[in-house]
């Protein structure tokens, strides 16, 4: 365990799924942990012995996450540990004694790494331009160190099912590209494994389980504090949409796992060079050659 590791408590307290709840409680907290199960075993996130890094924020996002893999931690067919970890950036006026306390409180196992970041940031990116494309690479960098050092097989990350949407829609408006978060991903030197069990919640099941289950909740001072993000324009385009044309959102976030390649217009994946006369002698073959390697980039935004 790494030294300045905080080990849980000898006698934690009374498991939440051994307390009666309110029902409407009871009712989202079933549901959250049917999506997040569901999620981890389509794309096989937990395996045996694995110690899951989860990354904690103190937004209602990563609450949210750590507080269902407790519990399914306790009903998974498959043994794994957690351990919480918080990088404190070192924004001016953070409560850096919330987590602890919390996580203390329900005896989880955590670590708290302190690096100032937030300098950093708002000495390169100048007022008023958006500071998470660098903040998130600086968090990436020491959260992989963080993991190396804790010995952790995963590292579970809070991104939800708008977080993915988003992500699709702002690649294809601002990068050209068709692309979104996976729900696993591999780190490019081939060390970490990333998985988001939170890829099918939406985001306000989530802020209604932060309201219900009272988490502490601490503010960004960075990428939460800006107005003017193209995040925040592609969420109130994707709620627009879900309300103008109710069950769009969930059919776009449906389409991520049901592509038809060769009715796209990637070269890359489909040869659309192949002669008539093959096509018609092999009518029932799969004339696409599957995906080659291609220089694409596979880590997303922290």
């Amino acid at each position: 365990m790494h030294p300045s590791t905080h080990a849980a408590p000898p006698a934690p307290l009374v498991p939440a799924s051994s307390r009666k709840l309110p029902v409407d409680l009871e009712k989202l907290q079933t549901r959250l942990c049917r999506l997040v199960g569901t999620a981890i075993a389509d794309y096989a996130m937990v395996e045996e012995g694995d110690r899951i890094m989860v990354c904690l924020s103190g937004g209602k996002d990563s609450y949210g996450l750590l507080d269902i893999l407790l519990l399914l931690q306790q009903r998974a067919p498959v043994s794994f540990t957690l351990v919480a970890v918080n990088l404190d950036q070192r924004q001016p006026g953070f409560p850096t004694h919330v987590l602890p306390e919390y996580l203390t409180r329900l005896g989880v196992p955590f670590h708290i790494e302190t690096r100032d970041t937030y300098s950093i940031v708002k000495r390169m990116i100048p007022e008023g331009e958006t500071t998470c494309s660098l903040c998130s690479r600086l968090r990436r960098g020491h959260l992989y160190r963080v993991a190396s050092e804790l010995g952790a097989t995963k590292i579970a990350l809070g991104h939800h099912r708008d977080d993915i949407l988003e992500t699709f829609l702002l690649n294809i408006f601002h990068g050209g590209k068709l692309k979104a978060m996976p729900p696993k991903l591999r780190s490019k030197d081939g060390r970490h494994v990333v998985i988001r069990p939170l890829a099918y919640v939406p985001e306000a099941e989530l802020a209604r389980y932060a309201t219900l289950k009272q988490f502490p909740i601490i503010p960004c001072d960075l990428c939460g504090s800006q107005e003017h993000l193209q995040r925040r324009a592609v969420k109130a385009l994707l709620k627009e949409l879900g309300e103008r044309f109710p069950g769009s959102v969930e059919n776009m976030f449906a389409s991520l796992s049901n592509v038809a390649p060769s009715l796209l217009l990637d070269r890359r994946l489909y040869d659309f060079a192949i002669r008539a006369s093959a096509l018609s002698s092999t009518p029932n073959r799969n004339i696409s050659p599957g995906p080659p390697p291609c220089d694409q980039d596979e880590e997303d935004p922290f």
